[in-house]
């Protein structure tokens, strides 16, 4: 049997990429090439490494076998070349972070320009989003709100999200507070959304659950802009509380149903990584970072 690391580092690329054409995209081959490199290494080994549908390769028991020890030979590839780049420097590496567009803006903005001071070798690649989907190459780091983990990924619990309904005081004085869940129905509405995912509001109240499907009049993931829709009385904030605490305690934003506890997207965050993928120096010191400014926000 033989057995080259080329071929070994092609099988972890196409099982981490799930078919062979996004494998292929990756390694800007065809994915006939592709196809063709993954047969010579099943011949070579003389067993079927993976099970190929339309849309999907699986890995067979061997083949998965295999997919450890090359995820592991990888690593510690790049682990000696991550050694080697570093020698006699400061930390050095890049980062791939993607943040909820809400409380990366309006909380974690501070944070990440203090982890650059830090680490002024470190490149830090952020993205503002909101997607609920697997992580991809470029992001080494995502902080997600989620009911549940993902469970094919390593979670930390990364603090919780507390949800208000809220309005300002010029909206109030001409149309009130609503009392009960299901009066939102026929209030103009202002929140974010997830694209590929129905809105609804989550109310918890002395032991009952309520659900309310949303229609917002108000929509954006640019959590500064919604903070201005509500300040400027265009109807009723469903909204995290750091979009409006400050203005919450001088009195500009009245609070409604506060004996419910409201939840859109889940009232859980998490920090979230691939368990099989190397993380350099810079990734597990920016998880280090982070994991403790959530500890201190929570206490």
């Amino acid at each position: 049997m033989s057995l080259d690391l080329p071929y070994l580092t092609l099988l972890v690329d196409i099982i981490d990429a799930g078919n062979l054409s996004q494998a292929a995209r990756k390694l800007k081959m065809t994915r006939a090439n592709v196809s063709y490199h993954l047969s010579q290494l099943e011949k070579s080994v003389g067993v079927q490494l993976v099970r190929r549908t339309t849309r999907r390769v699986e890995p067979t028991e061997v083949g998965w076998r295999l997919y450890e020890h090359g995820r592991s030979i990888r690593n510690e590839i790049v682990a000696a070349q991550e050694t080697i780049s570093n020698l006699g420097q400061g930390l050095q590496g890049r980062v791939g972070l993607s943040v909820p567009s809400g409380y990366g803006q309006m909380v974690m903005s501070d944070w990440l320009v203090e982890f650059k001071r830090l680490y002024p070798g470190i490149v830090l690649d952020v993205v503002f989003e909101n997607r609920i989907d697997n992580l991809r190459d470029e992001v080494d780091i995502a902080i997600r709100i989620l009911p549940e983990p993902p469970p094919q990924m390593v979670a930390r619990e990364f603090g919780t999200v507390r949800y208000l309904a809220c309005a300002s005081q010029a909206y109030v004085a001409a149309h009130g507070l609503p009392t009960e869940l299901a009066q939102l129905r026929t209030q103009p509405l202002i929140t974010a959304n997830v694209v590929g995912r129905h809105l609804s509001l989550r109310g918890y109240r002395q032991g009952e659950r309520e659900e309310i499907m949303l229609a917002p009049t108000l929509i954006s993931d640019h959590y500064p802009f919604l903070r201005q829709g509500i300040l400027a009385g265009l109807g009723i904030g469903l909204v995290p509380d750091y979009v409006v605490e400050d203005v919450i305690a001088n009195g500009e934003v009245l609070t409604a149903l506060n004996d419910y506890r409201l939840s859109i997207f889940g009232t859980n965050m998490y920090l979230l990584y691939l368990p099989n993928r190397h993380q350099t120096r810079a990734v597990r010191t920016c998880i280090d970072f982070l994991m403790d400014k959530a500890r201190a926000v929570e206490n």
